[in-house]
């Protein structure tokens, strides 16, 4: 069982869009509305894979009991926390040539109170869990030490737990050793306060975390794959992908298929990459189904490229 914790959960509005012309009424060829959210993402990507996962999240208003129940349709189970304030609504416009251009709220502010609920949530919730998947963003209210704390405190109860976010979040949680990070290529040049050209800096830049804390780095890097570092060395996994839908939520679905693969190793890696491939080729946030995924598709390697370029360096 996969608990994730979404701080600052969202509404997605996603519209298919010819070409985005400033200034211009745009015609969409089609829309979807999703629950939104990098934990909520990684819940919805283990739920499609049969497995059982429980979503603690933050929700306020119409938006959030809308994000409740769509989490409720695709039988993820919803812990929420009441708040306040209004759940966010995003937009994500997606252009035909594969451009996307995002809109994000800022979200609610959280009070004291509605910080430690939803702390309480997280412990109650946890117990006999394989996985708490921390992600995203923290909302207006909650200090950047916010998930160094739920570290901490997972750790003591013994569970393990990934973590998915950046900036200074990423850096005060690392000091309490998340047993797994998932930067993107972006997110692990910040954290390094260096640009990134090569996959061989992608790889020094995540035992830099791992220096600092972290047991193990999932990084994603786009169209050169995704790397894996830890204490048994190195990998790099890829695999091709026909045409990019929509990047939406890939980097979720590949941390949720790297922890229902185990969460460790080449193989978790191997999934992460099936996972990830098909989700892009999915319209907005869709999340992968085993359907989707081509696990004979995907290569992973201990012998990694260290002097590939990265199609897009990271600054």
């Amino acid at each position: 069982m996969i608990v994730t914790v979404t701080p600052n959960p969202s509404l997605d509005r996603t519209y298919e869009v010819p070409a985005l012309d400033r200034g211009e009424v745009i015609r969409a060829v089609a829309e979807r509305v999703d629950p939104g959210g990098k934990g909520v993402n990684v819940s919805r990507a283990v739920a499609a894979a049969g497995r059982r996962t429980v979503a603690v999240l933050p929700l306020g208003s119409a938006p959030g009991a809308l994000v409740a129940d769509l989490l409720h349709a695709q039988g993820i189970e919803v812990a929420p926390v009441p708040v306040a304030g209004a759940t966010r609504s995003n937009i994500a416009l997606a252009e035909s040539d594969g451009v996307l251009t995002k809109i994000n709220a800022p979200g609610p502010e959280l009070s004291g109170q509605e910080q430690e609920a939803l702390l309480e949530t997280v412990r109650r919730c946890s117990r006999g869990a394989d996985w708490i998947a921390c992600c995203g963003s923290l909302p207006r209210g909650l200090a950047p030490t916010w998930y160094a704390d739920l570290v901490a405190r997972a750790h003591a109860a013994g569970a393990r737990i990934a973590l998915d976010t950046s900036g200074p979040a990423l850096r005060a949680a690392l000091r309490e050793g998340p047993d797994v990070v998932k930067p993107n290529a972006e997110e692990l040049a910040e954290a390094v306060g260096r640009p990134l050209a090569t996959v061989g800096d992608a790889v020094k830049a995540a035992e830099e975390l791992r220096g600092l804390g972290a047991r193990a780095v999932l990084a994603s890097l786009g169209a050169d794959g995704q790397l894996l570092v830890d204490d048994a060395g190195a990998w790099h996994g890829s695999a091709p992908v026909r045409a990019v839908r929509s990047d939406v939520g890939a980097g979720d679905a590949s941390l949720a298929g790297f922890l229902i693969a185990g969460g460790t190793g080449p193989e978790a890696l191997a999934s992460a990459v099936a996972h990830g491939a098909a989700a892009v080729q999915l319209p907005g946030s869709v999340m992968p189904s085993p359907g989707d995924l081509d696990p004979a598709a995907v290569t992973v390697t201990a012998e990694v490229p260290m002097d590939r370029p990265l199609t897009q360096p990271a600054a």
